[in-house]
């Protein structure tokens, strides 16, 4: 089995295992540029141009490597599965002949051109960074030669004046792999190697000229057509591909501000008339101290309270001095004064609402609050 076989029979195969969710879904287009390698040709020479010294039964025409671009539109199903329409170029220069009957010279250009329709399939693999595919297709492709011409000592055969194209039947085999690039998304660059062959035979018509090989050793002509029955490139190609369909990555969620953690307060109480600290009083003073070094707050406010009992002035005085008490017994068990906001409110904002002149405990306080 030769090369094109092998890879032919390898896509086919290889066409039906779809097994993962392919990277391309809905419309995209692709181009690419490369090598071409376009394969010895059989060349049958008919007896019109049997001159002697120029022109044996047949063998090839063989040719340099050259040029091949190509550019699709395609739509990708979601299933693993793409179609596409290819156009595609290829141009390589004539170098030797070898159905000549002495010499191998040769000149001239073949030129291909050509629409295939193609059946691909992506692979996904583990790695996110690449994509290989393969695929076939079948279509049309021309190849036009243009000046191409064989030569030796004795004579040349013209293969045109100017230029032939003749067509065929085309087919192809493509094993490729896709870089999706993060920074664009739907843009990737492709690499490909590609089969392609012409069926059947096509007939360029020839001139073959002999210097002697007239009557009188004098220049001969003689004129007919030239067949070549095979036409096979090998192409190695690195392109681009769009797919319109990839939708760019969402913006990552916004990241919510931390909540305020919520202020903690702690009541001291006193006794009646009183602004001097008793023992529980001290320990709810160094808890409020301690949890203070365990958050991250702004502020400690103090605030002072009475009840109702006593006249308004003498109440508000009276809770400030309460207040301070507190102040001093935080700042003693480490609580730096700057961080601390003092105040007193009076027989204002009862913690038990009563008449005025009761004497309610609930009601003479201070509150720390830290935020």
């Amino acid at each position: 089995m030769n090369l094109r076989s092998a890879l032919l029979a390898a896509t086919v195969l290889a066409l039906p295992l779809a097994a993962q969710a392919q990277p391309v879904t809905g419309l995209y287009v692709g181009a690419g540029v490369g090598y071409n390698i376009l394969g010895n040709q059989d060349i049958n020479v008919p007896g019109s141009l049997g001159l002697a010294g120029v022109a044996g039964s047949g063998g090839q025409l063989q040719f340099q490597g050259g040029f091949v671009g190509k550019a699709s539109v395609g739509w990708g199903f979601g299933n693993g599965l793409r179609a596409e329409l290819e156009g595609n170029y290829r141009a390589n220069k004539a170098d030797q002949a070898s159905f000549l009957t002495t010499g191998n010279a040769a000149g001239g250009w073949e030129y291909k051109y050509g629409a295939m329709v193609n059946v691909l399939y992506d692979f996904t693999t583990l790695a996110t960074w690449i994509q290989p595919y393969i695929g076939a297709g079948v279509g049309y492709e021309a190849a036009k030669w243009s000046n191409i011409r064989a030569y030796n000592g004795a004579g040349s055969i013209n293969m045109s004046d100017s230029t032939q194209t003749k067509g065929s039947f085309a087919y192809q085999g493509i094993l490729g792999a896709a870089f999706p690039i993060a920074a664009a998304p739907g843009l990737a660059i492709t690499t490909e190697f590609n089969y392609l062959g012409m069926s059947g035979n096509r007939e360029y018509s020839a001139i073959a000229s002999c210097n002697t090989c007239g009557a009188g050793g004098k220049p001969a002509t003689g004129s007919g057509s030239l067949t070549s029955n095979s036409n096979h490139n090998y192409s190695f190609l690195v392109g681009v591909r769009y797919n319109f369909g990839v939708a760019p990555p969402p913006a990552p969620a916004p990241v919510a501000a931390p909540a305020p953690a919520p202020a903690r307060s702690y009541l001291v109480f006193f006794d009646w008339d009183k602004a001097t600290l008793t023992d529980r009083a001290r320990q709810i003073i160094a808890e409020a101290a301690q949890n203070s070094t365990k958050v991250q707050y702004t502020k400690i406010e103090v605030n002072g309270y009475t009840d109702t009992s006593g006249s308004p002035k003498y109440n508000m005085g009276l809770s400030i001095r309460r207040a301070q008490a507190v102040a001093a017994e935080l700042v003693k068990d480490g609580v730096p004064k700057s961080a601390i906001a003092i105040q007193g409110f009076g027989q204002t904002h009862l913690l038990v609402p009563t008449a005025d002149g009761v004497r309610e405990p609930q009601n003479r306080r201070v509150e720390i609050i830290i935020r």
